[in-house]
C-alpha cells in the first residue's frame, strides 16, 4: 500500500498507533494517548472505536486477542511505516518552522 495516500495522519490517530506499539485494550490506550500528549488529546470510547475500526480497515492495526470482555489491538507493519512517515512529515515542517521563525 503507498503510505502516502494515509497521510496526514491526524493528531489522535498518531497517538493512537504509537499507544499501539504494544497489544493494550481500550481503556489503557485512552490512557495512554492523553498521557503521551500532555492531555492535549483525549479520546472516548465511542470515539475509540470507531477509529479502531477505521484502522483496522487501512490494515494500520491489528486485533491482538481477546480477554474477557477486552479486546486486545496492535500496530501492524503498515502502521509504524505511517507513523513513521508521519515523523518524517512533522519533523520537516519544525525544521522549516525554526528556518524562517528564528531567522528573522
Amino acid at each position: 500500500m503507498d503510505i502516502a495516500r494515509l497521510l496526514p495522519l491526524s493528531e489522535a490517530s498518531y497517538y493512537l498507533l504509537l499507544a499501539l506499539d504494544q497489544p493494550s485494550h481500550g481503556y489503557a490506550v485512552m490512557q495512554q494517548v492523553e498521557q503521551a500528549s500532555g492531555g492535549r488529546v483525549r479520546i472516548g470510547p465511542g470515539t475509540l472505536y470507531g477509529a479502531f475500526a477505521a484502522l483496522e480497515k487501512q490494515g494500520l492495526i491489528e486485533k491482538a486477542g481477546e480477554e474477557e470482555r477486552r479486546k486486545y489491538y496492535r500496530i501492524t507493519a503498515q502502521g509504524r511505516a505511517a507513523a513513521a512517515a508521519q515523523l518524517d512529515r512533522l519533523e520537516a515542517m519544525v525544521r522549516h518552522g525554526r528556518h524562517v521563525l528564528e531567522n528573522k
